[in-house]
């Protein structure tokens, strides 16, 4: 070995909320005592990684190198956390210990690359004391992120993240079994393989939405919630079918494109969940003793919460009061920013958290309230402080709300309902329409895109502001109906809202708690 300086930079990931930010793996190797130090802001893991390349080093049949070893992880403002630093620490020790034949680059005096487009790639793994690579978490993160930044570059990961990473479109991924492997192909003696990407797994069965017998206006709402991604809130006592048709949405809703599974999946790996990529809009249903951060996210090490896991998908809440108050108001600008922000001392994590809401709730504590054949038991001081759980705010950013009436006594002997198929093939149409018109869904709306796409004829205009003023609506009001109203028009195949199409969407506004 040199007793020059030597000096070898190859390129990792950090992970950060959902985005993987672009990390610079410095290796410098120099003379005197030997030790080996790892700075730039590393956690426990990454300190760890000293005694786990050591061993890998070694019993990949290579040198260890004596001397003063420093590793930085640049930028330091950024902490580094897990074991996926290993790979490129490792191999940057190989090439500035000159164990790897190569010739100087990467413009940086005494630096080793051993080709040219060494710089054009991206290295995450962790190394086992025999050193073979073991899988890292979150590896479609880490894709989606270089694909998006670094177009180009080629991602060398530990088999079996490698497949989960290559069903990341326009990214090239090659797996890798060892640091022998990766060495190999650095020195250009051999060239890993690309990933084969897993297949897609088969979405499971979903409840028909004929298994629900009765309830027509609830059926008809719940329709319109799938058609344009609108909340919805429904009220009713127990055995009335909240649950069973709040099950049955995802079975309406639209395939996901291959972009939002993609970022589905990749929440769902970020909070440790096995990852698997499905067409099926995720549908997730916390206790209601569920905290804050279980719903919102968050944690020393910030993870994704329910809301997030719900990306794309649908959010159940089920016995809405029952949820504490500050947990309910945590909702509040997820549902209109589509985003959770994390806020740290050292740095801030965010997550999508673009979700269809679906509450339910009883009208009373006991549940009772307004049924015509049982009598409701509880004061009106029990009623004021059950319903008074959910904030007027919160209720503002519901689009829908509907009150279901008591289950009739005859319903097996009632016919089953329409199934779900037809359904969805309605939504899926109407949502065709609205991301041909505006390219979004119509419960994303807002400002003077609702003045250009949500376009009413006098008599419909008078009927909403008249409505409103009854209602004593707030401008939020105003707009979740016009939402509603314009997807109500699209189901009808309509252009230009009509007074019908106003009065059904008021009177989704009107069935209040």
């Amino acid at each position: 070995m040199e007793n020059a300086l030597t000096l070898a930079v190859l390129a990792s990931r950090a992970l950060s909320g959902l985005d993987a930010h672009a990390v610079r793996v410095e290796t410098h190797l120099g003379p005197g005592l030997p030790s080996f130090n790892v700075v730039g802001l590393p956690d426990v893991e990454v300190r760890e990684s000293r005694e786990r390349v050591r061993a890998a080093i070694q019993n990949s049949g290579f040198e260890f190198p004596p001397g003063r070893i420093t590793v930085n992880l640049s930028p330091a403002d950024i902490p580094k956390e897990s074991g996926r630093f290993d790979l490129p620490i490792a191999l940057g020790l190989l090439l500035a210990s000159g164990q790897l034949a190569a010739p100087a680059g990467d413009g940086i005096p005494d630096a080793r690359a051993p080709d040219p487009a060494l710089t054009d790639l991206v290295l995450a793994g962790e190394l086992s004391l025999t050193g073979a690579l073991v899988p890292v978490a979150a590896p479609l993160v880490i894709a989606l992120s270089v694909a998006r930044e670094a177009p180009g570059a080629t991602l060398i990961l530990p088999a079996g993240s490698a497949e989960l990473a290559a069903w990341v479109p326009g990214l090239r991924v090659l797996s890798a079994r060892s640091l022998a492997d990766v060495a190999a192909h650095a020195a250009g003696a051999c060239i890993l393989p690309n990933a084969v990407p897993r297949p897609w797994p088969a979405a499971p069965p979903v409840p028909c939405l004929s298994d629900v017998r009765g309830q027509p206006g609830a059926r008809r709402a719940l329709e319109v919630a799938a058609a344009g991604g609108h909340s919805l809130l429904m009220i009713g006592p127990p055995g009335a079918g909240k649950s069973m048709l709040a099950a049955r949405l995802p079975g309406l809703l639209p395939p996901l494109a291959r972009a939002e599974a993609l970022e589905a999946a990749a929440v769902a790996a970020l909070a440790g969940m096995p990852e698997g990529l499905m067409e099926q809009p995720p549908f997730r249903a916390p206790h209601h003793s569920a905290s804050v951060a279980a719903l919102v996210g968050g944690g020393g090490r910030p993870r994704p919460g329910e809301i997030s896991l719900a990306h794309q998908g649908v959010l159940f809440l089920d016995e809405l009061p029952e949820f504490s108050r500050r947990t309910l108001e945590a909702l509040r600008e997820p549902l209109e920013a589509g985003r959770v922000v994390i806020a740290r001392a050292l740095h801030t994590a965010q997550f999508p958290a673009r979700f269809q809401l679906v509450a339910a709730m009883n009208p009373c504590p006991c549940g009772w309230r307004g049924h015509p054949a049982r009598a409701c038991a509880c004061t009106p001081d029990q009623v004021a402080r059950y319903v008074g759980k959910i904030s007027g705010p919160l209720l503002d950013r519901i689009d829908l709300h509907v009150a279901l009436p008591p289950s009739d006594p005859d319903w097996m002997s009632s016919p089953p309902g329409e199934p779900s198929g037809p359904v969805r093939e309605r939504v899926v149409h109407c949502r065709q329409r609205q991301l041909a018109r505006q390219g979004k869904p119509n419960a994303a709306l807002a400002g003077a895109e609702l003045d250009e796409h949500c376009r009413m004829d006098d008599e419909a205009r008078a009927l909403l502001l008249q409505a409103m003023r009854r209602l004593a609506g707030s401008a939020r009001a105003l707009h979740r109906a016009l939402r509603v109203a314009r997807t109500i028009a699209d189901l009808d195949g309509e252009d230009r809202l009509a007074a019908r199409h106003v009065a059904q969407a008021v009177q989704y506004r009107r069935a209040g708690v």
